[in-house]
This record gives structure tokens, sequence and C-alpha cells, in this order.
């Protein structure tokens, strides 16, 4: 049950079995169903999760009324609001599960005992947000700056498995422009 999550943790710092069995005493294992809030606009953030099974959206609702998909969150991947948690804020996000999904989480408190029990998981969790931090920069500069269709073709490069996984209209949102937009890049490339 534990080993693709110890997998993912034990990639920048190796533990003990020891320490491994203080961090799973901790994780509270989820299942929720498709299509189930995680979290919504104006609540605070109370879990950081990773993604055992499954598939989860997080986005906003813009000033026109659009989802804006910022990230999707696959199996061995950790999702949250950051700056929700930590700061215990309201969020403007919403967290919803797009798949059957299975998750392990933690709470503020659950964290916070983790890190003074084993302190090497500072270590970790520090690496999880520059990696994050980074890949929000690569986006945030290929949005800008590169053709949809560009965007389009490294996104299912990146993530091969979405594109199956999810409707065609959150991939548009996720890429900025419209499902008919997206449908066009689609057509022209099948084409070639």
């Amino acid at each position: 049950m534990y080993e693709s999550i110890d997998k993912n943790v034990n990639r920048s710092v190796t533990f003990s079995q020891e320490e491994l069995d203080i961090f799973h005493s901790l994780l509270e294992h989820r299942s929720v169903p498709k299509k189930t809030f995680l979290l919504q606009e104006g609540e605070v953030c109370n879990f950081e999760a990773y993604v055992i099974k499954g598939c989860v959206r997080t986005y906003y609702i813009d000033e026109n009324g659009f989802e804006v998909i910022l990230q999707f969150g696959i199996e061995d991947w950790w999702l949250g609001d950051a700056a929700s948690f930590n700061e215990q804020t309201p969020t403007k996000l919403f967290i919803e599960t797009i798949e059957d999904s299975e998750l392990f989480i933690f709470t503020p408190h659950s964290k916070e005992e983790l890190l003074f029990r084993v302190p090497k998981f500072e270590r970790v969790f520090r690496l999880l947000i520059q990696r994050n931090l980074a890949a929000t920069q690569s986006r945030l500069f290929h949005t800008f700056s590169k053709p949809a269709q560009e965007r389009y073709l490294e996104f299912i490069e990146k993530y091969p498995t979405i594109p199956q996984r999810v409707p065609q209209h959150y991939i548009a949102s996720y890429l900025g422009i419209s499902p008919e937009f997206l449908s066009k890049i689609r057509g022209k490339l099948a084409k070639k």
C-alpha cells in the first residue's frame, strides 16, 4: 500500500524503516468518488494529498465565470493549495476528483508532527516545493511564449495518459484556449 509514496519520498532522502513507519502512521488513506470536491473557493485547505490512484484537477473561476485549470494530479503527484494550507487562509481554488481516486492525506497537524519526529522530511517537502515552483514558472513561460499547437504537443508529450482520462475541454482550459480551437489543432495534427 505504501510502495509508491515510499519511492516518491526516497528519491531525495533515504529513510530507515522506523522513519517510514512513523511516516505511514501519520498518513490518512482516503477513497474518494469521482466528481467530489476536496476543496472549494473560500474554504481553508486543511490537507496536502498524494495521489495513489486516480485523476484530480485544480482550477479557479475567472472574472467571466470560466473555469481555468491550473493542474492535473495523477498517480505519484502531490496536490493542495500551499498558501492556504501553510497560512490557514481561504483559498481561491477548487480541487475536484475527475476519476475515482485514492489519496494519502496530511493535515497541518500530522505534517507538523512528521517534521518534528523525522526532521529529514523537511528536505523532501522543500524539494517538492522547489520542483513545483520550477514547473509553474516553466508553464507560465510556455503559455506566454509559445503558440497553442506547440503547447498542446508539449502537453501530450509530458502527460501522455491525461488526454485519455479527461474531457477535451479540460485540456483546452489548461492550455488557455477554447475547446473549438483545440479541436482544430487536433484535426490539423491528425491529417499530418
